[in-house]
């Protein structure tokens, strides 16, 4: 190994040292009884830890993280008021075109970031129960990135395990969660509309919010009384029968809307000549009903529109104001 390797090889190592450490402090203080400024602090270290991960992965990739002007013949590299380097954020390295994480966590990511600039400026209470089925998600795919990446013996997950609880989720608690009443209304609304951006498929999926079904059970045998936790596959029997069995607490049904609905929503804030022909041209314009765009879905061969496409309907009618609302 060259000098130069070396030098490289002690950088990528220092970045994922620091990477990993900072993520199990994340962890380990949001797992804490006594620290009541859980998510915050996971939120900031997380970000901090993906970031060292992602300049972990470019220093391995002879990618340059580092934020330049090309000039005609050098590089002409972004620097501090003090003189150091300014390198990529979180956000910039996953918008990268090598980055190698996948769409899905990544939406996950891009979420913590935009709840981490809203939460920037103002207190928060009570976020922790509302969010962390995110946390979960993002503790397990660094987990699953780092090792995929770099190698198993970079894992976290021989360093953790469950946390043990003292409160159990009620169906009343479980629907107060997905009211979000406890938040600051800015922050309930970024929750919301992020929500609104990602497809249900997407939003489902274990790798963008990770979510458990907790069923209290007698065990059968002594070796299950020692298990707090027990894992049984999603299309399993006993999967099947507890979804015939027991009333699961979904964490979102998106609202829809009919075309005549919309119509009437639009009329009620003065825009009188906003009509069917109108709404209908609209959505071919925009090619709205494109499932890629998440603007509405198909149920039982009707169309269904959701919130996110009645803002895009709102927008046309704000520009074309003077024509609608004669």
């Amino acid at each position: 190994m060259s000098k130069r390797q070396r030098k490289l090889y002690s950088i990528k190592e220092e970045l994922l040292t620091k990477s990993r450490e900072a993520m199990l402090c994340a962890v380990q203080i949001f797992n804490n009884p006594n620290i009541a400024f859980k998510s915050e602090s996971f939120i900031v270290l997380a970000n901090i830890s993906w970031t060292y991960f992602l300049h972990a992965y470019y220093k391995d990739k002879r990618i340059d993280y580092r934020y330049y002007k090309q000039g005609p013949k050098i590089k002409k590299y972004d620097k501090t008021s003090r003189g150091a380097f300014k390198f990529w954020e979180l956000e910039r390295c996953l918008n990268d075109d090598n980055c190698p994480i996948e769409s899905v966590p990544k939406a996950n990511l891009k979420f913590l970031i935009g709840l981490r600039h809203e939460i920037e400026h103002q207190m928060t209470t009570r976020i922790d129960d509302y969010l962390s089925a995110r946390f979960q998600a993002c503790c397990l795919n660094y987990n699953h990135y780092v090792k995929s990446l770099f190698g198993v013996n970079y894992g976290i997950d021989k360093y953790l395990s469950f946390s043990l609880q003292f409160s159990s989720i009620s169906e009343e608690h479980g629907k107060q969660l997905n009211e979000f009443t406890d938040l600051p209304k800015s922050i309930a609304s970024y929750i919301n509309d992020f929500d609104d951006s990602v497809s249900d498929a997407d939003y489902n999926n274990p790798q963008y919010s990770y979510r458990v079904l907790y069923v209290p059970k007698t065990a059968n045998t002594k070796g299950q009384a020692d298990k707090v936790i027990e894992f049984i596959k999603a299309d399993s029997p006993e999967a099947a029968g507890l979804n015939k069995e027991y009333r699961i607490i979904r964490d979102r049904e998106k609202p829809k809307h009919l075309p005549a609905e919309i119509i009437k929503i639009m009329k009620g804030k003065g825009y009188k000549k906003f009509g069917m022909y109108q709404h209908t041209q609209l959505w071919k314009a925009l090619d709205a009903k494109n499932e890629g765009k998440s603007f509405g879905v198909l149920v039982a061969n009707f169309w269904y529109w959701y919130d996110s496409w009645l803002k895009e309907v709102e927008k046309y009618c704000v520009e074309n104001k003077d024509e609608l609302c004669k």
